[in-house]
């Protein structure tokens, strides 16, 4: 399932990440795990934030996906399931 997971971490965290190396480190695995079909980085709210869409074959990838965020930058994250619009037009044929 296509899934979008969103990313926000404090600014100390991130500070310290940035210091110590971690938060490359972290992102860079993550991107290699997830192999994201979109990733964008950008500054939400005077916090570094993150958004990456990815195929998400199984639930018991969510660890994969958040636990080291959470552990290593002491991230907020979000994981939704979304649809492109090949998914929707799909979805939408189905209710007739």
């Amino acid at each position: 399932m296509r899934m979008m997971l969103k990313i926000q971490m404090p600014v100390e965290a991130g500070n310290e990440g940035i210091q110590t190396g971690s938060l490359p480190k972290t992102i860079k695995s993550l991107m290699e795990d997830l192999k994201p079909e979109c990733a964008y980085f950008y500054p939400e709210g005077g916090k570094r934030a993150a958004m990456m869409v990815f195929d998400m074959a199984d639930p018991s990838n969510i660890p994969l996906a958040v636990e080291p965020l959470l552990m290593n930058l002491n991230a907020d994250v979000w994981l939704t399931p979304v649809m492109d619009a090949a998914d929707l037009e799909k979805g939408l044929q189905a209710l007739r």
